[in-house]
């Protein structure tokens, strides 16, 4: 169980930084990116990112530390909730499509500005990605039991708020109303409860 834990805490702690400072790098900057076009923009971020990631790793000993060991109470809680994690994922991928995914309409001049995801989950909650993500997040924080995760928890939630912020600024410059109806219409991150008529 250690072996899986440590595995586990590490196959997160080193991506995840990453991936956040990603879409902080990304979204802010949606000019400079499309003036340089997919192939050098791609290749800038990936170095950006793969630099953040082999840092993490070099790191991983002192990051890694301070475990708290294996406790059953919490590795059973942390199942369900990477299952619910999981399930909105699949949810998520029926309309997400890889390039939407890996950012290329942000990183794209596109006159269209492509099209608004405003059905399945995205009729619930504007940003069900996100929230996936901090659901996974809290699950293997659970069942790792490192502090590296618990402290990743709420640096990756205020990361990821502040990348929401900065995509619906992007959002709203690429839509128009039609985001900001869908803003006003739909939750950020929590989903309202249906009411009987719905």
């Amino acid at each position: 169980m250690n072996t899986a834990r440590y595995v586990v805490a590490l196959i997160t702690i080193v991506p995840v930084p990453s991936a956040i400072l990603f879409w902080l790098v990304v979204h802010p900057n949606v000019r400079l990116w499309r003036r340089l076009g997919l192939p050098l923009s791609y290749t800038l971020l990936v170095v950006l990112m793969v630099g953040v990631a082999v840092g993490v790793y070099q790191l991983r000993e002192p990051i890694l530390s301070v475990v708290f060991g294996t406790n059953n109470q919490q590795v059973a809680l942390a199942a369900p909730i990477y299952g619910a994690a999981v399930w909105l994922s699949f949810r998520i991928r029926r309309h997400l499509t890889f390039r939407m995914f890996v950012g290329v309409p942000e990183l794209t001049a596109r006159t269209d500005g492509g099209r608004l995801l405003t059905e399945g989950v995205y009729a619930r909650v504007r940003h069900p990605r996100y929230v996936a993500v901090l659901i996974g997040l809290i699950s293997v924080a659970l069942f790792s039991n490192y502090l590296a995760l618990y402290l990743l928890l709420p640096i990756g939630a205020a990361g990821l708020y502040v990348i929401v912020r900065l995509e619906e600024r992007e959002l709203v410059e690429r839509f128009g109303d039609e985001y900001e109806t869908y803003r006003d219409r739909v939750p950020m991150f929590v989903p309202r409860r249906r009411s009987a008529l719905e």
